[in-house]
């Protein structure tokens, strides 16, 4: 039965669909030829005006086989396999790295990526593969690419895809599954995954043929960047990856059952096997496709150059979107300055103008907000952030700019009205803005106003600083001693609660594309995985990780992805045994801190004994807290990951914050 070869999968298909009681495949070429097949029986043979002669059904079908059979030949002696197929997409792309846990269904790609030098980095954990796709694609402006094994390999990656979903980050997860034979059949690990990820993903496919591998990836790689950026998930079945030999080994058995039901299954497989690899090396091209990028009128943008033109008290709020095209941050922020206008910045946002810039306004944004007169939401949503759009005056005129028509107007028809509502891509709009706003300057007594608030608002902060706390170190003065370290080429990773929220007003990021915290999802735990994938982007630059105790419980065993691909990052765990932001609203209005406590925990010692440096600060050393920062950043500039493990108490600082 072998020797049938493509004309028996093309002419006999349809009776092994019957005894079977399967379809062929969709758009396989079976199926083509299954559809002509049925299409020639329709109509009647030798119908005047067809040119139709007896039997010629048959030859079309013959020639169609024979044509397949030419451009889709099987190549039974190569060791190829899809995962090389994989790899040289991913390679056209630019992608440098790949994050993973390894596991049997993806072994193949992994070790084709490393051939053709692609850095294969393995973490510890599914969740921080993608996490650090997610800070890859944030930083590079190219895709991130994360590959997990099948079934409980896929589903630890939901927390991190959703939130690279919420965060608009382009992420390329690739994931292993059963063979195509036999899935819905009990196989290993085989569950339903693209129904698991349809809803977190803005493209969901599994490969069915070898030759697929390459177009789908591409689709997959272009609808990650297109339009509002976002994840993208790619099954990739066991039996696309492995080469023929091994397929075939598994799928076809040695010894075949006797009779008719034996030779009829071998047929199938035979043909089950040849569909699968038929043109599997055929050259395809590899590279990107064109992106969909939305872009403002110049209509559009005339209309808000008008608006913002006759404004006295115009403010702006730049959100993460702003910075989708890292390329273009150093043109975005000479463009900010250009226009003159004061700035709140949010997100990936954060650090665009640097360290103390006289147009960026960090503390009382309600108040300013309520106070202009024209406000530009450059990229930023109206979600609890900014109260739902509860905190713009009605009298205020509103221009929006976002890709995502969705998000652009969310609560718009409950709390506030956009005068001008431009879909299109943030940072370009904003470029536009500028050209057509040239020699426009206001009154300089508005962003001065907007300043003092500032100056006052860091005078509160000084003096609870110096306030003493009943143990421990202050963590507002260690903040304070961390903003003053902070070298220029940090990059900050924040991952936490009260640590993390007091850090966002002390310590700020020295440039564009210089901070990175979870986004809208509020997610804990991306810590290590952000840090992984920043250092590995940006090598020399010095990343610091703020975290809280008790996300640092989440990151912890990823020292050991440090230690072992020497990637020397700075762990500062502000340490208050306990979950303190959830502590705040818990106990004054419920009477109970339940769940909320944790312990002193020597993190620094458990980073010791994964191979990682641990440093300690305690009330012990206090006037140390300097040099204990700097012992760290010299043990990270020769190579090593450090723990500073920081033991601190409480203060007021963050009284009256939310934690839902």
């Amino acid at each position: 039965m072998k020797g049938e070869g493509r004309r028996g999968l093309c002419a006999r298909r349809p009776v092994e669909a019957r005894l079977f009681r399967v379809a062929p495949e969709r758009g396989s070429d079976c199926a083509h030829a299954h559809r002509a097949g049925l299409r020639g029986a329709a109509e009647p043979s030798g119908r005047p005006g067809q040119g139709r002669a007896p039997g010629s059904r048959d030859t079309e079908l013959a020639e169609f086989c024979r044509r397949q059979r030419h451009s889709l030949e099987v190549d039974k002696a190569s060791v190829r396999h899809g995962g090389e197929n994989v790899a040289a997409v991913l390679r056209a792309h630019g992608v440098r790295f790949i994050f993973t846990l390894v596991g049997g269904h993806i072994s193949p790609l992994l070790v084709a990526c490393e051939k053709l030098g692609i850095r294969v980095v393995d973490t510890r954990h599914e969740v921080t593969a993608v996490f650090a796709a997610d800070a890859m694609a944030r930083l590079s402006g190219t895709v991130g690419v994360a590959a997990v094994t099948a079934g409980p390999g896929l589903t630890n990656t939901v927390t991190a895809v959703k939130n690279a979903q919420m965060a608009q980050s382009p992420v390329l997860l690739l994931g292993g599954a059963a063979s195509t034979l036999l899935q819905n059949r009990g196989a290993l690990q085989a569950i339903d995954q693209l129904s698991l990820f349809r809803p977190l993903c803005k493209f969901c496919a599994s490969v069915r043929r070898v030759r697929d591998i390459v177009p789908t990836l591409r689709a997959a790689m272009a609808a990650a960047q297109s339009g509002t950026p976002g994840p993208v998930f790619v099954e990739l079945p066991i039996d696309v990856l492995y080469p023929y030999f091994m397929v075939q080994k598994e799928m076809v058995p040695a010894k075949p059952r006797k009779g008719l039901v034996g030779r009829v299954v071998s047929w199938y497989l035979e043909n089950y096997l040849a569909n699968l690899f038929a043109g599997a090396w055929e050259p395809q091209p590899e590279g990107p496709l064109p992106l969909d990028i939305p872009q403002a009128s110049p209509q559009q943008v005339q209309r808000c150059v008008e608006i913002l033109s006759r404004a006295k008290r115009p403010l702006m709020v730049l959100g993460s979107q702003a910075l989708l095209t890292p390329k273009s941050a150093d043109k975005l922020r000479a463009a900010v300055e250009t226009l003159g206008v004061p700035c709140f910045l949010g997100g990936m946002a954060r650090g665009l103008l640097g360290r103390n810039h006289s147009l960026h306004i960090r503390e009382n944004r309600s108040a300013a907000l309520k106070k202009a007169d024209v406000i530009v939401l450059a990229g930023t949503v109206c979600d609890f952030r900014l109260s739902y759009g509860r905190v713009l005056s009605h009298s205020s005129k509103i221009i929006i700019v976002n890709r995502n028509r969705e998000d652009m107007l969310l609560n718009s028809d409950v709390f506030w009205k956009p005068q001008e509502a431009v879909q299109g891509d943030v940072g370009s709009f904003v470029l536009k803005l500028v050209e057509g706003l040239q020699g426009q300057t206001w009154a300089p007594d508005w962003v001065e106003e907007l300043r003092e608030a500032d100056r006052q608002k860091e005078q509160t902060f000084r003096e609870k600083a110096a306030m003493p706390v009943a143990q421990h170190l202050n963590p507002v003065r260690v903040l304070q001693l961390v903003e003053e370290t902070l070298p220029d080429n940090s990059i900050l990773v924040v991952d936490g609660g009260d640590f993390v929220g007091t850090a966002a007003h002390l310590v700020q990021p020295r440039g564009p594309l210089r901070w990175l915290d979870p986004g809208a999802f509020g997610t804990l735990g991306v810590g290590a995985g952000f840090a992984l994938g920043a250092k590995l982007c940006r090598p020399d630059a010095e990343v610091w990780c703020l975290f809280g105790d008790g996300a640092f419980g989440y990151s912890l065993i990823e020292f050991d992805t440090f230690v072992r691909h020497k990637i020397p990052v700075m762990a500062l765990v502000g340490n208050d045994a306990g979950w303190t932001q959830i502590s705040r609203e818990q106990v004054p209005s419920l009477g109970s801190n339940v769940a909320c406590s944790l312990a002193y925990t020597e993190y620094h010692k458990a980073a010791m004994g994964l191979g990682a440096r641990g440093l300690l600060l305690s009330r012990e050393n206090e006037d140390q807290v300097v040099k204990v920062l700097h012992d760290a950043q010299q043990q990270c500039r020769d190579g090593h990951p450090v723990v500073v493990n920081i033991l601190i108490g409480r203060t007021d600082f963050r009284d009256g914050s939310i934690a839902v």
